[in-house]
């Protein structure tokens, strides 16, 4: 298995930031790496998003789950592997919430494959989730 974490603080509220995941036609808005991006139905465990980067091939993901104001979780496979991303909201105080971001990349060959893909695509969280926090306090 292959993991990683990033987390930023900041002071969006919980309902801000999920407005923002569940409006998933406009993540290209705070996600740069979002050239295209198709929802087939509700923000809601069982959903497909389709999510094309810039010059790239469409990357299919299903929402795996989806608790409102704290977190949901997608997943993608591909040749053997399950690539698990889940995206929380975790209150530290009144007025602070933490964003957390975790990829999970299990299967065949996660141990090899895993240090060699999960970087690339965990390489634009920081400035993605700074984009996300931002636009939560606009």
């Amino acid at each position: 298995m292959w993991e990683y974490e990033h987390s930023i603080e900041t002071g969006a509220t919980p309902e801000a930031i999920w407005r923002l995941w569940a409006d998933v036609e406009n993540w290209g808005a705070w996600n740069a790496e979002i050239q295209k991006i198709d929802i087939s139905g509700p923000f809601a465990a069982g959903t497909r998003i389709t999510m094309t980067p810039p010059g790239g091939d469409p990357i299919v993901l299903h929402i795996a789950e989806a608790v409102e104001g704290e977190r949901f979780v997608d997943e993608a496979r591909f040749d053997g592997l399950l690539l698990r991303t889940t995206h929380r909201i975790d209150r530290i105080g009144q007025d602070r919430i933490r964003l957390v971001y975790r990829m999970e990349i299990t299967g065949t060959g996660a141990d090899e494959v895993g240090p060699q893909i999960g970087p690339g695509i965990t390489a634009d969280w920081p400035d993605t989730m700074a984009s996300l926090a931002e636009a939560a306090l606009r």
